[in-house]
């Protein structure tokens, strides 16, 4: 009998205890963040068939670790007075005499793994820290305390971590809301929220959520990808970024579309660098998201009702609240409301070079829904007028797509030229090259390219001398 789960007092079935043999030291063997993959090389050793009671041991040594930490200094992780340093190192000293008090014979490597883990628990994430520690992993869903998955270079998988119970889970979902003052409790059991990083969170528990708490985690990066990252991920080309940061410069008005998780917040981003750092920037957001670097930015997030039902911020509300405070230029993280009929009003009322976005699948269905979302404000307005507002106010649409292949890219950036009759007329300037196929590992070997068509808005561009590469809008050449 070997390994930690003997040391902590696990016996192996079958096994009688005259019959162990003497303890032997031996490396100890890290549990894997993801499962094995299903096309593990043949030859590779196979798992020790201890492995689950040794993990299991472990696990009750960190849970009653945990449980000694919270009785000592549990009154203490809310005291106003500590710092987030000061703190940090009252649990460090706490959780070393716990440990010691345990009288484990763990080795050096697993009782700082155990010291991690705890920490985690009680200042941290729990087990989900790790996984928002690794920078490959974009996206964590939670579906329960024993269901986590995590997305990887646009594919999903189920990660190898678990919560001990639902009263783990709603700990951590309890942690990330009451650090931005929001609630989740059975008479609010939804909230949005955000990670000190920016990460993007939502939460729903009992009794809506049937399985358990749910929690979805949307990483972002801490360092904002610009133009270059763009390029080398193939979301975009050369020659479009450089029409893309002269309609910013140009300010024109700019809707980014796309479906969920197609990347619309991270070109926002993009195409908002461009703005020139002179100009004053409002950012209007129900969580805040936007990681503008410009000087002159005022950033405005919403505000769900409190337990009464009144107090409520809507982006609404924000919105016309903006058009008082002198804005250059106003980026609204995402319409989905009527919302939309004030910023189509800001954008032709003088506030040109707005940005926003909105969910649709093709810039044809962004401006059915823009129609839609207009409706929303509860104002009975012809469809014609909302469609002239529409085709007066949008200059530009960028179209977002994920992929089969899990990458993300624009398929079509598409000119608004006006009405034609009861039509918005558009013109495609970029639309992505699914032609070209795709390579032997599955993934599009395709761009976006130019249609060949010179879009009317080069007028504005060579009235503000705002140059263009030459051959921006010629069609690549076939063989």
């Amino acid at each position: 009998m070997s390994g930690l789960a003997e040391r902590l007092g696990v016996a192996r079935a079958g096994a009688p205890a005259e019959a162990e043999a003497p303890l032997r030291p031996r490396e100890p063997r890290p549990v894997p963040l993801l499962p094995a993959p299903a096309d593990a090389v043949p030859g590779e050793e196979p798992a020790e068939v201890d492995a689950a009671p040794e993990i299991d041991a472990l696990l009750r040594v960190k849970e009653r670790a945990a449980a000694t930490l919270f009785t000592r200094i549990g009154t203490r992780l809310n005291d106003p007075t500590l710092s987030e340093d000061q703190l940090h190192a009252l649990v460090r000293d706490e959780l070393n005499g716990v440990v010691e008090e345990e009288q484990a014979p763990l080795t050096v490597e697993e009782r700082q793994r155990l010291i991690n883990e705890v920490r985690d628990d009680v200042l941290g994430l729990g087990p989900l820290q790790r996984l928002i520690d690794d920078t490959t992993v974009t996206e964590i869903m939670v579906n329960g305390p024993d269901m986590v998955y995590i997305e990887q270079n646009g594919k999903l998988s189920r990660a190898g971590v678990r919560f001990t119970s639902e009263d783990q889970l709603r700990r951590v979902i309890e942690r990330i809301v009451s650090r931005i003052g929001r609630r989740i409790d059975e008479s609010s059991p939804m909230v949005d929220a955000r990670l000190e990083d920016g990460s993007r969170v939502n939460a729903i528990i009992p009794p809506l959520a049937f399985s358990g708490s749910t929690l979805t985690i949307r990483k972002f990066a801490k360092d904002p990808f610009k133009v270059p990252d763009l390029i080398r991920f193939g979301t975009l080309t050369p020659q479009m970024a450089h029409l893309l940061q002269a309609c910013v410069e140009a300010k024109m008005n700019i809707i980014v579309s796309g479906g969920t998780g197609t990347g619309k917040t991270t070109l926002l981003n993009v195409l908002s660098s461009f703005i020139p750092p002179r100009e004053r920037i409002i950012t209007i957001e129900d969580a805040v998201e936007l990681q503008l670097q410009q000087e002159h930015l005022v950033r405005l997030e919403s505000r769900p009702p409190n337990v009464e039902g009144k107090g409520e911020i809507t982006i609404r509300d924000l919105v016309k609240n903006s058009l008082r405070m002198r804005p250059d230029r106003i980026v609204v993280g995402e319409v989905r409301g009527g919302e939309t009929l004030d910023m189509l009003q800001a954008m032709n009322t003088g506030h040109d070079g707005s940005l926003s976005t909105v969910h649709a699948n093709t810039p044809r269905d962004a401006i059915a829904r823009l129609e839609t979302l207009v409706l929303m404000a509860g104002m009975d307005l012809p469809l014609r007028a909302i469609r002239e507002q529409i085709a007066s106010a949008v200059d530009l649409i960028v179209q977002l797509t994920r992929l089969r292949d899990g990458t993300r890219r624009i398929t079509a950036v598409t000119e608004v030229q006006g009405m034609e009759g009861q039509t918005v007329t558009m013109q495609d300037v970029f639309l992505f090259d699914y032609a070209a196929g795709v390579d032997a590992a599955g993934k599009f070997v395709g761009v976006p390219i130019a249609t060949g068509v010179r879009p009317k808005f080069t007028e504005r561009f060579d009235d503000l001398g705002i140059e263009v590469p030459a051959g921006t809008f010629d069609p690549p050449v076939r063989p």
